[in-house]
C-alpha cells in the first residue's frame, strides 16, 4: 500500500470512530428502557407537584387513606399491581395532565374504572400511579337521539338503567358491575349483540389520551387507523375519557327467561341440542344469551354437579318457548321461568352487583372460545369436575368452583366484516371458563390453577385455541387472542410504534410484551 493510500485509510478509520462516538446506533423504541417509578412515591409529593393543576373534584391519596382499599380493589386479587398513589379524577381534562406529569417524572401510570382486568402476569409488574376514572359516570344523549356520550367511568347497570329510563338501549356487557369502556375496547359481548353487535361495533368516537399526554378524537374519520385498533385491542393505545356510542329505541319492554336444572346423565342431550340450537351462527337474534354451568348444588346433590342453564329472550313467553321446545323435552330436576323488564335480567341470571360476582377474591381462572361444543370433551370436563370436587371439597363448596358457559346470538356480530376491526373472533359463538375462589390462607391455589388449566386443555383439544382478550390471564398466546392472520399482529404493532412507541400501555394483554415475548 502506498503512502497516500495508507493515509486515506487511516483518516477514514479515524472518521468512522468519530461518527460512532458522536452518533451511536439507536435502538428501536420498543427496545429502549422503560420509565421506572421512584421507589418511595407518596401522595403528598404528587399533591404538591400536581394538585394545583387538576380540577376541584379530584382527590389524591395513598395507602394510608381510608378510600385507598375501595379505590384499588380488583375482581381478581391473585396478583395485583403496586399502586403507590391514586389520583381519582374529577374531570376528563385531568387525565392528560396526569399523564404529562408522569412522563416528566418517569412514573408509570395505570387507568382503572372497575378493576376487572384478568391480566395477572403483566399487571403484577406495575408500580406507580392509578388514574381512577370512577367519578366520570356522565351519560348524555345527543340531540338527534341516535347516540349518547358515555364517560370513561360508566359501568354496566349505570348504562343499562340510565338509557332504559330515557327510552333507549345499547350493547353492553352482561354483568352490572363491569366498566363499559374497558369492555368495549376488547370487543364486548352482551345480551344485545344478536341485534346490535359487539359493544365495540357500536363505538362512534373515542376521546382519547395518548401515552405522550396529548388528547385526540378517534373515529372513522379521525385517526381511522387507530380506531380500527381500538375496536378489539384498545387497551394498548390510550385512555378513553369518554365515548360516543350508538343507541337504539327501547322497543321491547319485557324479556322472558327460562332456567333449567338437569342431572349429569342429561349432559349429552343438552349439548347436542345446544349445538343444533346455535347451528352455524343461526341462534335466534332475540335469544340474547344463554348461560350454563356445572356446580355443586346441595338442593339436588353434594356429590355430582348439577347442570344449570338459563335462557333469556327479548320478547314474549310464547315466542321464546317455541325456540326452547327441544330443551323442554329433556327431563329436568326443576325449572323456573318468568317475564321481567330488561334491567332486571342481570338479577335473574345472577350477574347483578348484589350476586357476589363482583367481590375481590383470589381466583383460579382459565377460559376458551368455541364455535361448537365437543360433546365428548364436555363429558370429560364434567367428570373432571366431580372428581376434583371430591378431592378438594373446600374449592367446590366454599370456593364456589364452577364451569361456566356463555352462548350468544351472533347475527349482528357476523355481519360486520372480519377485517373491519381488531376484534378477530366473530365466528366463535361460545365463551367457556372455569373459576374457583381461593382463600388467602388456603393451600389449594396450586390444585385450583391445575384444575383450571386442565379444563382449558380439554376445551382446546383437537382445535386451534382461541381466547377473548377481556378474559385473558396473560399466559395465552398473542395469536390466539389477537388473531392468527399474521397481518393482524403486524398492524397492531405498527399502531403501537406510531401511537405508543415507549410502550406505556403494557399492563393488559399487551401486543408488545415488556420482555418482547410472552405476556407472562
Amino acid at each position: 500500500m502506498g503512502a497516500k493510500s495508507l493515509y486515506r485509510a487511516v483518516c477514514s478509520l479515524m472518521l468512522f470512530q468519530v461518527l460512532v462516538t458522536a452518533a451511536p446506533l439507536s435502538k428501536p423504541d420498543y427496545l429502549q428502557p422503560y420509565p421506572t417509578t421512584p421507589r418511595n412515591l407518596t401522595a403528598d409529593e404528587v399533591m404538591r407537584d400536581l394538585g394545583g393543576q387538576l380540577s376541584s373534584g379530584t382527590t389524591i391519596f395513598g395507602p394510608a387513606d381510608a378510600a385507598y382499599q375501595n379505590a384499588t380493589k380488583r375482581w381478581n386479587i391473585l396478583e395485583v399491581p403496586n399502586i403507590q398513589v391514586v389520583v381519582q379524577v374529577g374531570h376528563e381534562s385531568d387525565v392528560a395532565k396526569i399523564v404529562q406529569y408522569c412522563n416528566s417524572k418517569s412514573i408509570e401510570f395505570l387507568a382503572v374504572n372497575r378493576g376487572h382486568s384478568l391480566s395477572i402476569y403483566s399487571m403484577k409488574k406495575f408500580k406507580g400511579i392509578q388514574i381512577d376514572l370512577k367519578q366520570l359516570t356522565g351519560i348524555t344523549l345527543q340531540d338527534h337521539k341516535k347516540s349518547a356520550i358515555l364517560q370513561g367511568g360508566t359501568y354496566g347497570i349505570n348504562v343499562i338503567s340510565t338509557l332504559w329510563d330515557l327510552g333507549y338501549v345499547t350493547a353492553t356487557g352482561a354483568h352490572e358491575c363491569v366498566g363499559y369502556t374497558g369492555l368495549a375496547l376488547g370487543g364486548g359481548h352482551g345480551r344485545y349483540e344478536g341485534l346490535y353487535g359487539l359493544a365495540s361495533d357500536n363505538l362512534i368516537k373515542l376521546n382519547t389520551v395518548l401515552a405522550n399526554g396529548s388528547t385526540i378524537e378517534v373515529s372513522q374519520t379521525n385517526h381511522a387507523d387507530l380506531f380500527w385498533g381500538m375496536q378489539g385491542a384498545g387497551h394498548n393505545y390510550g385512555i378513553v375519557t369518554s365515548a360516543e356510542v350508538k343507541i337504539y329505541p327501547r322497543e321491547i319492554d319485557t324479556w322472558h327467561y327460562h332456567d333449567y336444572f338437569w342431572s349429569g346423565d342429561k349432559l349429552e342431550a343438552v349439548f347436542e341440542r345446544m349445538n343444533a340450537f346455535h347451528g352455524n351462527g343461526s341462534t335466534p337474534v332475540k335469544m340474547g344469551v344463554n348461560y350454563g354451568s356445572f356446580t355443586m348444588n346441595p338442593r339436588f346433590s353434594n356429590t355430582s354437579a348439577t347442570i344449570w342453564w338459563s335462557f333469556v329472550y327479548a320478547g314474549s313467553a310464547n315466542e321464546a318457548e317455541a325456540f326452547l321446545q327441544p330443551f323442554n323435552e329433556i327431563e329436568a330436576l326443576a325449572d323456573e321461568m318468568g317475564d321481567v323488564p330488561y334491567p332486571q335480567i342481570p338479577t335473574v341470571q345472577g350477574t347483578n352487583i348484589a350476586s357476589g360476582g363482583c367481590e375481590p377474591t383470589r381466583k383460579a381462572f382459565a377460559h376458551s372460545l368455541l364455535q361448537t361444543y365437543n360433546v365428548t370433551n364436555e363429558r370429560a370436563v364434567y367428570d373432571m369436575y366431580n372428581a376434583n370436587a371430591a378431592l378438594y371439597p373446600t374449592l367446590a363448596q366454599e370456593g364456589g368452583a364452577v364451569v361456566l358457559y356463555e352462548g350468544y346470538a351472533t347475527e349482528a356480530v357476523e355481519t360486520v366484516p372480519d377485517e373491519s376491526s381488531a376484534y378477530p373472533h366473530r365466528h366463535e359463538y361460545h365463551i367457556l371458563y372455569f373459576l374457583a375462589n381461593v382463600a388467602a390462607n388456603s393451600t389449594l391455589l396450586e390444585p385450583a390453577l391445575k384444575w383450571a388449566n386442565s379444563i382449558r386443555d380439554l376445551w382446546n383439544y383437537g382445535r386451534r385455541p382461541a381466547h377473548y382478550v377481556n378474559y385473558c390471564n396473560g399466559d395465552e398466546s398473542l395469536e390466539s387472542i389477537y388473531g392468527y392472520e399474521p397481518w393482524r399482529l403486524e398492524r397492531l404493532r405498527g399502531l403501537k410504534t406510531r401511537y405508543d412507541p415507549s410502550n406505556r400501555f403494557r399492563y393488559h394483554i399487551p401486543v408488545r410484551p415488556e420482555d418482547g415475548g410472552s405476556t407472562r
